[in-house]
């Protein structure tokens, strides 16, 4: 399992739509600048996010980007495996596996399976509404000003 800059930053951008949701399409360049992310890599993984169906895009003066379903209904694991591909343990599978030779006789192997299984059933139980509530708690309790929290 390899989770990348694509996970974080997708996930980033998603919970910036989640607290936003319900108020219309969001730029891509505003959310660029709320969570730092470099604008030609958002485009990108908004390209694989429009594909999977968790986002749809607005075009033009005030377009841009809205969740395709409520966010209670979209997952952790939904935007990563958008964006990573299934969630599953590179250290037995693939190229790896066959190098290693041993196969199911792995006393291993069962660690990383566990372990792959763990954090899918975490990201599978995280939604972004979730996520989005939690954002807005922190940013009220520190008392960012509605312009750079994201305010419209």
């Amino acid at each position: 399992m390899r989770l990348t800059a694509k996970s974080e930053y997708g996930l980033l951008a998603m919970i910036d739509l989640a607290c936003r949701e319900g108020a219309g399409p969001v730029s891509a360049r505003a959310i660029s600048e709320r969570q730092a992310i470099p604008a030609k890599f958002l485009e990108q993984l908004f390209v694989a996010l429009r594909q999977a169906g968790l986002v749809s895009a607005v075009r033009g003066a005030r377009g841009g980007f809205a969740l395709d379903r409520p966010a209670e209904t979209i997952t952790v694991l939904d935007v990563v495996e958008a964006l990573e591909g299934p969630l599953r343990t590179t250290v037995c599978d693939g190229e790896r596996a066959a190098a290693c030779g041993k196969g199911k006789a792995c006393a291993a192997a069962g660690v990383w399976e566990r372990a792959t299984s763990a954090v899918r059933t975490v990201f599978g139980a995280t939604t972004l509404a979730e996520l989005a509530d939690t954002q807005q708690e922190f940013e009220v309790s520190a008392d960012v000003p509605t312009e750079a929290a994201g305010g419209s």
